[in-house]
């Protein structure tokens, strides 16, 4: 074998070892919960508990400015009105940056409302919401956030459910700046998860439980990988506009009642 073909295996197998070797106890921290979080499965499984006295939650060792963040999360079966299950990206500080994903708990046989938001310098109020195409609760399902320095992009199992894009030309602030670190919770929020708080957490069917697996950060500093560069092809946008058309439950940039004085500017941009 020619010094090239070593040298070319032994970076593949070097590859290959580190991509198996990313798990959760060497991605992230259980940050709280006191013992409601648990890794399992040689680092292959997370389970994020709620009962009564307590939710859970975990976090990125690393933090990021721009990055592709991948995770399968199997949502709270049955009757889950009241909780949170949560994926998403924020920065430090009381001018934070966020980018989310929340899974609002509903009673059995209703379907969950996936709500996404963007906040730059602590400034939101950038809601869409989904209900989705399936039960997320019986199987585990991919949720991506691409964040790159001229959009946004979430997607479910590679589809395209929203995009933001910059509009700074436009004066509507992006998150650009600060590194953000990857967090993942399960919480109690029925004071206005599940219909506005009209449907409270059954405690009887307490413990309540989310699991997440097979987590991807790709993150970097340097313009060095597709995400960085990335944007919706033709066949992503028609996707989006299926989502959109058929999914969407609520769109900050239709709501006329809520900004009388005219929809936010970006909202000409950003589907």
């Amino acid at each position: 074998m020619s010094p090239f073909k070593i040298f070319l295996f032994s970076a593949l197998l070097a590859a290959a070892f580190l991509a198996s070797a990313a798990d959760f106890n060497s991605d992230v921290n259980v940050a709280w919960g006191n013992g409601r979080g648990k890794i399992l499965n040689n680092g292959q499984l997370l389970t994020l508990t709620l009962d009564k006295s307590s939710g859970s939650g975990f976090q990125s060792k690393a933090e990021y400015l721009f990055g592709k963040i991948d995770m399968q999360i199997k949502l709270v079966p049955g009757n889950s009105a009241g909780t949170v299950t949560t994926f998403y990206l924020k920065s430090e500080g009381s001018t934070w940056d966020e980018i989310d994903f929340e899974f609002l708990g509903n009673m059995s046989g209703d379907p969950y409302t996936l709500h996404t938001n963007v906040y730059t310098q602590g400034k939101g109020d950038k809601e869409q919401q989904f209900h989705l195409w399936f039960d997320p609760a019986a199987n585990f399902h991919t949720y991506s956030i691409l964040w790159n320095p001229q959009r946004i992009i979430w997607t479910v199992d590679n589809t395209p459910i929203r995009e933001f894009k910059n509009s700074e030309p436009l004066g509507v602030l992006f998150p650009k700046s600060k590194p953000m670190r990857m967090y993942a919770s399960l919480w109690n929020a029925d004071d206005w998860a599940t219909r506005g708080g009209l449907v409270k957490t059954d405690w009887s069917k307490a413990p309540f439980v989310a699991s997440y697996r097979h987590i991807k950060c790709d993150g970097s500093t340097r313009p060095t990988s597709n995400w960085y560069t990335q944007q919706m092809d033709s066949t992503s946008q028609a996707r989006l506009r299926w989502v959109q058309k058929n999914y969407m439950i609520y769109n900050y940039c239709t709501d006329s009642k809520r900004f009388p004085q005219g929809i936010p500017r970006e909202c000409a941009t950003s589907a």
